[in-house]
């Protein structure tokens, strides 16, 4: 074998491995791009995020998902949900989605978790009003008031005025990352303007107390039976007048009967 041929079967590997170098770069350029256009970019929750904290750069990451399967209102930067305030507890792995996270305008976080049309409003507690420590941001419950009836020194009367309210936050808390009962002097519940009314006069005129609900009963209010109508009955006629005749010398006597009275009319014949 002359040199010749030995440079040409050189020649010929160089080639061939160029080739398929060339083809692999533009098999795997063309597979990428399909990839890429398949993906989205979603944020997600690198650590836990406890209800009423504000996300921070270090508590999320993107990742990328095929596109329809994150929420609509997920988010597809990190930079969009820096600086927002978490009203739901965040797991680890959890999509960060608009309706979980609250922008923060201004003031106290606690502002930001309000909904736009309620308030907030405290109440003062202690062991037995806050039930027993178990209250934590996140509760729900509802509001008894205790009144004296008029009167009377040694009765008292008591109804719920208030269902279903949620804890905003306790004393100066508002995470939910502890589990364990902590008696407390505050509550700071969450409701509407005339709900607020409600529990401010209550407080004026008696004691307030807490019911915990469970997190799972919607329910506002049992329903009280209602009383049958009433059907206005129209009262009887007014009985007709009798009347008897009498003939005498000087004329006719008529004698009118009117219910229980008797009249007696002499009429000239």
């Amino acid at each position: 074998m002359n040199s010749r041929t030995l440079v040409l079967i050189a020649l010929s590997m160089v080639l061939g491995l160029g080739a398929a170098w060339m083809a692999n770069n533009w098999l795997s350029a063309r597979l990428n791009t399909t990839a890429d256009s398949n993906m989205e970019n979603v944020v997600v929750a690198a650590v836990e995020i406890p209800f009423g904290q504000m996300v921070e750069p270090q508590h999320v990451k993107a990742v990328l998902m095929p596109k329809g399967t994150a929420p609509g209102d997920a988010f597809d930067s990190v930079e969009k949900v820096t600086g927002r305030i978490a009203t739901f507890t965040l797991l680890q792995g959890d999509i960060l989605r608009s309706a979980r996270l609250a922008e923060h305008l201004g003031g106290s976080t606690l502002a930001s978790l309000i909904e736009p049309t309620k308030r907030a409003i405290s109440v003062r507690v202690d062991d037995v009003v806050g039930v027993g420590g178990f209250l934590l941001p996140g509760n729900r419950v509802d509001v008894l008031a205790t009144r004296k009836v008029s009167g009377s020194t040694n009765v008292a009367e008591s109804e719920t005025i208030l269902y279903d309210l949620r804890v905003l936050a306790v004393d100066q808390t508002a995470s939910t990352d502890k589990t364990q009962p902590v008696v407390v002097r505050a509550v700071t519940l969450e409701m509407t303007s005339e709900e607020a009314e409600i529990l401010v006069k209550s407080q004026t005129e008696g004691k307030l107390q807490l019911a915990l609900r469970n997190p799972l009963d919607d329910q506002k209010k049992i329903e009280e039976p209602k009383p049958a109508p009433v059907v206005a009955v129209a009262p009887p006629p007014p009985p007709k007048p009798v009347v008897r005749r009498s003939s005498g010398i000087a004329g006719a006597q008529v004698t009118i009967i009117r219910g229980t009275e008797v009249e007696n009319v002499s009429v000239q014949r």
